[in-house]
C-alpha cells in the first residue's frame, strides 16, 4: 500500500484527517524525509492540505477545485488532536446563529492557554484566542460534514464581541452584530452563571452598546439588572481602551467613560 492509498482509505472509512506520525507509524519501513517528500507532493496535487504543524486534511471533491478546506471542517479533529477544549466564537459563531450579515473573513477559535505556536503563514483561516477557562455550560453543539462541532450561544457570544473586540475590527463592528444576536438573548441570572467568566468592564461596556447605542432596552434591563445583583458597586470603565481617554460623555447608568462615537453599519 502506498501513503496515496493509505490516505484514501481512511477518507472512505470517515477519517478525513491525520498526522505526520500517524504515517510515520504506518510506514515504518519509510524514512522520515521519503514521509515528508510524498506528503509534500500529495499537497501539491491538493490531495491533502496541512492546516496545523503535523496535521492534515485530505481535501474533499467539493473543495478540491480552490485547494481550501474551510475550518469548520475540520476543527473537531484538529482541536482533539491538541487535546484542547475549544469552541467557535465571535464572529463565526455568530454566523452560526444568523447573525452575521458577512462571512468572516477569518474563523475564530476559542481554547485555553497556552498560546498556539503556529505562525499565520502556516494557516491564515484560523483565528486565535485564548480564556483561562471554557465555560461549556454556554456552548452549542451542531454536526458538521465530519462530526460535531461546539460554539457559543447567543449570551457567551455577546460578551466574547465585547471583551475581544480587537479580534474582529472594533466595537463598531461588535454593535452591528449585537443588533441581531440581542433578538436571541436572555441574560437572566446571568449573574449566577456567565459573568463568572468576563469582567465587570466588559458588561457595562455591552450594557451600554445595547442600551444607548442599539436600543435594545429590554436585554439592556436584564443585564443591568443582574450586574447590579453581580456588584453594587462598580467603577466607571473607558468605553474603548484602545482610543484615548478624551471624554465626551459619562453614561451614569451604566458607569462608561464614552470616548468612542459606535456607528452600526447598514444591513
Amino acid at each position: 500500500m502506498t501513503i496515496r492509498e493509505w490516505i484514501r482509505n481512511r477518507e472512505i472509512n470517515g477519517l478525513p484527517t491525520f498526522t505526520f506520525e500517524e504515517v510515520q507509524n504506518s510506514f515504518p519501513n519509510f524514512s522520515e524525509q521519503v514521509v515528508k517528500n510524498e506528503l509534500f507532493r500529495l499537497s501539491a496535487q491538493k490531495n491533502v492540505v496541512p492546516v496545523y504543524r503535523g496535521f492534515y486534511v485530505v481535501i474533499p471533491t467539493q473543495y478540491a477545485a480552490k485547494g481550501i478546506v474551510p475550518p469548520i471542517y475540520y476543527i473537531d479533529q484538529l482541536m482533539a488532536h491538541l487535546n484542547k477544549p475549544y469552541y467557535i466564537s465571535l464572529l463565526s459563531a455568530a454566523e452560526i446563529l444568523g447573525a452575521a450579515h458577512q462571512r468572516p473573513q477569518k474563523f475564530s477559535v476559542m481554547t485555553i492557554f497556552p498560546k498556539s505556536s503556529v505562525s499565520v503563514a502556516k494557516n491564515n483561516l484560523l483565528s486565535w484566542s485564548y480564556r483561562k477557562d471554557i465555560p461549556t455550560c454556554f456552548l452549542l453543539t451542531k454536526n458538521s460534514e465530519t462530526g460535531i462541532i461546539r460554539y457559543s450561544n447567543a449570551e457567551l457570544t455577546s460578551i466574547d464581541l465585547v471583551q475581544y473586540e480587537q479580534y474582529i475590527g472594533g466595537l463598531s463592528r461588535a454593535a452591528t452584530v449585537l443588533e441581531e444576536l440581542s433578538e436571541q438573548t436572555d441574560f437572566t441570572d446571568a449573574a449566577q452563571s456567565i459573568f463568572r467568566y468576563t469582567s465587570l468592564a466588559t458588561i457595562q461596556r455591552l450594557g451600554y452598546i445595547l442600551d444607548e447605542v442599539l436600543q435594545q432596552s429590554r436585554v439592556a434591563d436584564i443585564l443591568h439588572r443582574e450586574l447590579t445583583i453581580y456588584s453594587r458597586r462598580f467603577r466607571y470603565v473607558p468605553l474603548s481602551t484602545r482610543h484615548p481617554d478624551g471624554v465626551t460623555e459619562k453614561n451614569r447608568r451604566w458607569k462608561v467613560n464614552v470616548n468612542l462615537n459606535i456607528e452600526i453599519d447598514e444591513i
